[in-house]
């Protein structure tokens, strides 16, 4: 059996599945619908993934956009000022708009051009008649990982708080409360699905029907009276996907294929995805992938590692920290199997970079390797979902030995997660069993470690899947 989904994978799956979703639905924004399996019909696993960038305003491959840049803002201020400081939010917000993002929306764009005060420029423009867009509702996670530990009352009350200071209209407000309780459910390992009755009892009334309308489990998306730019469409389209969706990625796809506001859709969805399908849950063929700067606010590259730190450091109260693995022995490259070298962390990072790399370690500073994949595997017992995490790095590898790479498995020594993935090809690619394979790795690879009885658990059963 594999671990239960810790709190911990949750939190993390949220945050950057809220991000992954951003980069990999931006590209196909305003797009028509089912325009995303059209071009994937089947998993892309490949050099060239669905991660592919581009789109209207030209997004580099897993870049996110000015939806997790927002959110970033919300979550750093949360960090630095231990807690929800309305204006500091505001003055961040406004910096990130002064500085020219690519992308911003009509109604953020003219709350944070306008020169008002934190207090009062979105009420100003609450008579525009398009407060109650999905702008809000998009950089929220982090405000719900944040004040999820504190209770119901607690997190709907900052959800609206944190809105309005963009979207004067109580509507994405209640909007935002609704996605906060939903998440604080899932982190603490509950149904969000199961717990929407008791979620609309805390929508305002007058807010009530209408949100009790989208979030139906008969609720479809061709039942929506506005498009998904709207706050109610976007979180109702969201939560159907959870509802029809068998994991991560099919719930992100189902999204993605609806067309309109791709980015923001997929971004809404993949925050609640991830909180429900956990870190591991996200292929990583995408979560490797993610990566973007925010505007304003210096010149640092968000990548994959950064925000599983700021996850943490969200679901804590604690500062964020640096993740630093030090240095290694600088085992490898060996060839172990016909085209695939085994390594330890160093050995990796300073091989040639025509290798595929597979990485099943957190690394630090990002490795140069064009090809590349990250895995989220702890030398433990706490791998909740590992049977999934391994089928999904091993079928990344078999499309990339079929393209012809080099491919080089790696963890921080180098001995039982990367033992576990090259003795695991072998038993599902060679037909090896268990025994056979780990005699095949350890003959080559002296640094293999079998003392893992949680992999030696999942080599068993990938035998007997045979």
């Amino acid at each position: 059996m594999t671990a239960p989904l810790s709190r911990r994978h949750r939190v993390a799956g949220a945050l950057v599945g809220s991000a992954v979703g951003d980069a990999l639905g931006a590209p196909f924004e305003f797009g028509p619908p089912g325009r995303f399996s059209a071009e994937f019909p089947s998993p892309a696993r490949g050099a060239r993934t669905e991660m592919r960038g581009g789109g209207s305003l030209g997004w580099s491959p897993g870049s996110f956009t000015d939806d997790s840049q927002m959110a970033l803002l919300v979550a750093t201020s949360l960090i630095d000022r231990g807690g929800l400081d309305e204006a500091d939010v505001f003055d961040r917000f406004r910096a990130w708009a002064a500085a020219g993002p690519p992308d911003v929306g009509v109604q953020t764009g003219a709350v944070l051009r306008s020169g008002l005060p934190w207090a009062r420029a979105a009420v100003h423009f609450r008579r525009s008649g398009r407060a109650a867009g999905n702008g809000s509702l998009m950089r929220t996670t982090p405000a719900a990982i944040w004040f999820s530990r504190s209770g119901a009352e607690a997190t709907v009350d900052a959800a609206r708080r944190i809105s309005a200071l963009t979207h004067g209209d109580p509507s994405a407000g209640e909007g935002c409360a609704v996605f906060h309780e939903l998440m604080r459910v899932a982190l603490d390992g509950g149904d969000p699905l199961a717990g929407v009755p008791a979620v609309l009892s805390l929508v305002a009334e007058e807010h009530r029907a209408r949100w009790t309308t989208v979030l139906a489990p008969d609720w479809t998306p061709d039942r929506a009276t506005e498009s998904n730019g709207a706050v109610w469409p976007t979180l109702g389209q969201a939560v159907w996907a959870l509802r029809h969706g068998r994991d991560f990625a099919e719930v992100l796809r189902l999204v993605i294929d609806l067309g309109g506001d791709t980015d923001t859709v997929a971004c809404v969805a993949g925050g609640l995805a991830g909180a429900v399908y956990g870190m591991g849950g996200i292929p990583a063929r995408w979560a490797t992938a993610v990566h973007g700067t925010v505007p304003g606010h210096g010149d640092r590259v968000w990548r994959l590692a950064d925000l599983q730190q700021l996850a943490a450091a969200l679901d804590s109260g604690e500062p964020m920290r640096t993740f630093d693995p030090g240095a290694t022995e600088r085992l490898g490259p060996v060839e172990v199997v016909n085209g695939i070298w085994a390594a330890d962390l160093d050995g990796a990072r300073y091989s040639e970079e025509n290798f595929a790399v597979v990485s099943l370690c957190r690394l630090g500073e990002p490795f140069p390797h064009r090809v590349h994949r990250m895995a989220y595997l702890a030398d433990n017992d706490d791998n909740p979902g590992l049977d999934d995490v391994l089928a999904d790095v091993l079928d990344d590898m078999a499309a990339l030995r079929e393209e012809g790479h080099r491919l080089l498995v790696h963890c921080h020594g180098g001995a039982s997660r990367t033992g576990l993935v090259l003795r695991a090809w072998l038993v599902r690619q060679e037909g090896m069993d268990v025994e056979e394979a780990t005699a095949y790795v350890g003959g080559r690879w002296p640094h293999l470690g079998t003392w893992n009885t949680s992999f030696t658990g999942a080599l068993n059963r990938l035998e007997r899947s045979r």
